[in-house]
């Protein structure tokens, strides 16, 4: 063998041994930049949803590859891009986006990086958690079989709400969506159950002011809040919620029970528009692009309670949807309609009417329906349903005829009763016991000789009187979740009682 062909040999021998000692890395540069977006050559590696790193003169600034076209990638920078410049370094991570998640995010604000904003230091991170991840699947769920106790009357016995569900809260700016969401959390105290909170395109005020209402309560315990404010980028807008639901999959997969709110999806899809203009994809109906449905369905199938051998955990999730002069047959509205299993409508006439929460019970639907409740819930909440709705169809024709005969009568003066017990004042949840109480004495005729405009009164004597003389009754109510012959006796004798001191207000 001659001299050449030896080190030519060697020279094979070391190449096919040869390890890298570094990480390989893949580095592009910046060729445009401008409002969240930045469009990058020579990532060929690049992955969908990897995160990229700027390296600026003020100092690192992460992104995420969105576009991932022929010669150039197409990405959004989280955070301030102001310091991005042409020609800058980018490097891939080799790591798709993800956020830290753990115990240590209870009680804390963060932003959709799982970076702090309450000013109580560091979070340490358990695990990191993927922004984006495929839903659990058919094989490792379960039927939604357990209530979510919400603590607002109309809700719990019209329109309950099961652990897994996806219920959506859909109506008019400024009726009160936030509210029903923010009381749902407050009534969580100590039913074990997680909460997160994702702001979206909120104002800042509002969301510290939600907060410190949450600490007041004594719900910060138990929840996280999510900002991506009014004033960020719409690319934090737009991965605000798929990291909310990457901090409740942490709980999930320990088998715990987590509640979410999205406040709101319209916000987060007008973030998403913006972005895929930005990026230069085609508009489609309302310059939406063509995947918005997708954007929000692959969001919500993450919600699910799964069965026992997966771990029985599950994920609640309440999105909120605005309308525009209550039109339910928006893009946005009908696509979430169509992703959740019902909706809670809230109708301005009756918020303005005094009506509040102003759910509409007639367009609100659950389509898990009585399987969310509790056997006593069910009892009483059954027959409220059927008035409710006979209610709604007698007060209709009773605006034309004058004359009506005695038992029409009785049944639209039950409704407005009715109405009024589904009244209530924002921040005062009601334990499912006393709910069941007051719907209790509805059903069986004991508040009928209670005039309409003292009910409010009579309802909440009644909790107080039930406190100092039935709280046995109202512990077994809810302890065993079902009525006896002997209990509904002694409901009866109590809601008696109570009532004989009270002729001042019986007709």
């Amino acid at each position: 063998m001659s001299t050449k062909d030896f080190i030519i040999e060697q020279l094979k021998e070391q190449i096919a041994d040869f390890k890298m000692s570094a990480k390989q890395e893949t580095v592009g540069r910046v060729i445009e930049i401008g409002d969240g977006i930045a469009r990058i050559e020579g990532l060929d590696q690049v992955m969908m949803s990897e995160m990229l790193e700027f390296k600026t003169a003020k100092g690192a600034i992460f992104g995420v590859a969105l576009n991932l076209e022929e010669d150039r990638v197409g990405a959004i920078i989280l955070g301030d891009y102001l310091g991005i410049k042409q020609g800058d370094e980018v490097k891939c991570l080799n790591k798709i986006l993800q956020v830290p998640a753990g115990d240590g995010i209870i009680g804390r604000v963060v932003n959709p990086l799982g970076e702090p904003l309450d000013g109580k230091g560091e979070i340490a991170a358990a695990k990191y958690y993927p922004v984006e991840k495929i839903a659990p699947g058919v094989i490792a769920r379960e039927s939604v079989k357990q209530p979510v106790q919400t603590g607002i009357k109309v809700i719990d016995a019209i329109i309950p709400i099961g652990r897994g569900q996806r219920e959506l809260i859909i109506g008019d700016r400024q009726i009160g969506k936030s509210a029903i969401a923010i009381d749902t959390i407050i009534n969580q105290k100590g039913q074990n159950m997680k909460c997160i909170y994702v702001a979206i395109g909120q104002k800042e005020s509002k969301v510290a002011g939600l907060v410190a209402k949450l600490e007041q309560a004594g719900a910060l315990d138990y929840t996280t809040v999510v900002l991506a404010g009014a004033s960020d980028p719409a690319s934090l807008l737009y991965i605000a919620p798929y990291a909310g639901t990457a901090l409740a999959e942490y709980f999930l997969d320990k088998g715990q029970d987590v509640l979410i709110v999205y406040d709101d999806l319209s916000k987060h899809a007008a973030a998403y528009r913006e972005i895929s203009l930005l990026l230069r994809r085609p508009p489609g109906r309302e310059a939406y692009p063509g995947d918005v449905f997708y954007l929000h369905s692959r969001l919500l199938e993450r919600a699910c309670k799964l069965s026992a051998e997966y771990g029985g955990g599950s994920i609640t999730a309440l999105p909120i949807i605005e309308t525009q002069a209550g039109d339910m047959s928006a893009y946005i509205p009908t696509n979430v309609i169509s992703i959740t299993d019902g909706q809670i409508y809230l109708m301005p006439e009756l918020f303005y009417q005094g009506s509040r929460p102003a759910v509409d019970a007639g367009l609100s639907v659950s389509r898990v329906g009585s399987s969310a409740q509790i056997k006593a819930m069910k009892k009483v909440a059954g027959k409220m349903k059927l008035e409710a709705a006979q209610f709604r169809e007698l007060a209709a024709f009773a605006q034309f005829g004058s004359e009506l005969d005695k038992d029409t009568k009785a049944k639209l003066e039950r409704g407005r009763r009715l109405q009024e017990i589904f009244k209530q004042g924002q921040y005062s949840p009601v334990p499912v016991a006393n709910q069941i109480l007051i719907f209790f004495s509805l059903i069986n005729g004991l508040a009928d000789d209670v005039p309409v405009d003292r009910i409010s009164d009579f309802e909440l004597g009644l909790y107080k009187y039930a406190s100092a003389s039935g709280a046995k009754i109202l512990k077994e109510i809810a302890e065993k979740k079902d009525l006896s012959e002997k209990l509904e006796t002694e409901m009866k004798g109590l809601i008696n009682d109570y009532k004989n001191g009270l002729e001042y207000l019986i007709k």
